[in-house]
């Protein structure tokens, strides 16, 4: 006789707990057990378990995280590059706008090098700075023009052309023809010297003379061409005299037989800030003779104010730079480099890159915000979780080739998330079989 029906649910028990150990093994390729007995072959699989998630906003970084990109043929992950990358990309991109600055004013003034810095207050109208004038410190644009088309200080004076404060033009020019730095002065009157000995000076020809208010006066020189004596524009002998010339102004008396004036033909010269033209009529010059057109460096056609102040300073000779302008530079630098980060930041280019190094930049701006986002405790168990050695592996393994049509399984508990909970089932009543009643 077989033993009692009741001593055959202790026998199953074994199975069933078996069957639970299998279960919270690792998730793989399953195998299905031989059934040990009648009862066992009749009961439904359980569906697996999902595995257990800390919080559904990391399920949500894990969605939005892109598939892990393919290895090249080295087994590298491809860095793609860009232009902007370069270390070498910034001074590239200085280099050439100073560049094509230079050549833009190359091409305007005709003449290189384009600019000359002024190094003394001889044209400044005081001792402070004033915006439009020539000052210490400041560039000067010097174009190079025809002779003919250069206004004198009387020829303005009578036509109203004015430039930097005063009438007539501005001249940059080597003193007695000789290299070095260039005299930067306005241009009084044109000379014309005739081989008999004296000077022609047709400029002066229409402008008051011998009457209050004069503006120049030739004694010693007899009438000529229905002129009286004394205010003669041709043949002049003697001395030449020149009355509220310039800014300051000042009276200029010339002595036109000094061999100062070098016997030729040229241009009388003098400073807005000075007290005297640059030729006397002593036996030498204060600076140079009658400027030749040869002599012409250029003419003043525009200027950038304070910059050269700094090349003043590494040469030692700032002396003569005004306060403000120091002032005026550090405001303008300041401004510059703020409009150049405006610039920067409103028209921002992305240069040249792939599609995929843009996906990259976007998932790891995702994930600065979502960490940004989070509180410090959850951060703190994110970095933890991204970093098992779990997740390594699973995120080395290939993705599932087939999706299951079934339902989500219910989650499961992973072995680095809270441990899943063990329940013992209560034994269940053994069913009787047909042998059993036969043998009752």
């Amino acid at each position: 006789m077989s033993p009692p029906a009741h001593s055959r649910p202790d026998e199953d028990d074994e199975p069933e707990e078996e069957e639970d150990d299998a279960e919270e093994e690792e998730p793989g390729p399953r195998r299905r057990a031989r059934p040990q007995s009648r009862s066992s072959t009749r009961r439904q699989p359980r569906p697996p378990m999902r595995r257990w998630r800390a919080s559904a906003d990391e399920e949500e970084e894990e969605e939005d995280v892109a598939a892990p990109e393919k290895p090249g043929p080295a087994g590298k992950k491809p860095i793609y590059w860009r232009a902007r990358d370069s270390l070498f990309f910034e001074p590239l991109v200085a280099l050439a706008i100073i560049v094509v600055l230079l050549v833009s004013l190359f091409a305007y003034t005709q003449n290189w090098p384009p600019v000359y810095v002024v190094e003394s207050g001889s044209m400044q109208h005081g001792s402070a700075d004033q915006l439009g004038l020539i000052n210490t410190g400041d560039l000067v644009l010097a174009e190079k023009v025809p002779t003919s088309s250069i206004t004198p200080y009387v020829t303005g004076q009578r036509t109203g052309y004015s430039t930097y404060g005063e009438y007539g033009d501005v001249l940059l020019y080597s003193p007695n023809g000789q290299s070095g730095t260039p005299i930067i002065h306005r241009a009084i009157l044109f000379m014309q010297w005739d081989p008999g000995g004296w000077y022609n000076v047709t400029d002066l020809t229409g402008l008051p003379c011998g009457v209050p208010g004069a503006v120049y006066a030739t004694p010693g020189t007899p009438a000529s061409s229905g002129l009286p004596a004394g205010c003669a524009t041709t043949h002049l002998t003697g001395t030449l005299d020149l009355f509220n010339i310039g800014w300051k102004p000042v009276n200029i008396s010339l002595d036109l037989s000094a061999p100062a004036l070098g016997e030729h033909s040229g241009f009388l010269t003098m400073g807005d800030n000075n007290s005297f033209p640059d030729q006397t009529g002593s036996s030498t010059p204060a600076i140079s003779s009658l400027v030749e057109p040869g002599w012409i460096v250029g003419v003043a056609r525009g200027m950038i104010p304070w910059f050269g102040a700094l090349k003043l300073l590494l040469e030692g000779n700032a002396g003569e730079v005004p306060p403000q302008s120091w002032e005026y530079l550090g405001i303008t630098v300041a401004g510059i480099i703020l409009a150049a980060f405006g610039i920067h930041y409103a028209l921002r280019t992305e240069g040249i890159e792939t599609p995929l190094r843009r996906k990259e930049e976007e998932v790891a701006r995702v994930e600065h915000e979502a960490e940004a986002g989070e509180s410090a405790p959850r951060r703190w168990f994110s970095k933890l979780r991204r970093h098992h050695p779990d997740d390594e592996e699973e995120s080395a393994a290939p993705p599932p080739k087939h999706h299951r049509t079934r339902p989500p399984p219910s989650p499961k508990p992973s072995s680095r998330g809270r441990p899943a909970p063990h329940v013992r089932r209560p034994p269940k009543p053994a069913k009787k079989s047909d042998e059993d009643d036969d043998e009752l």
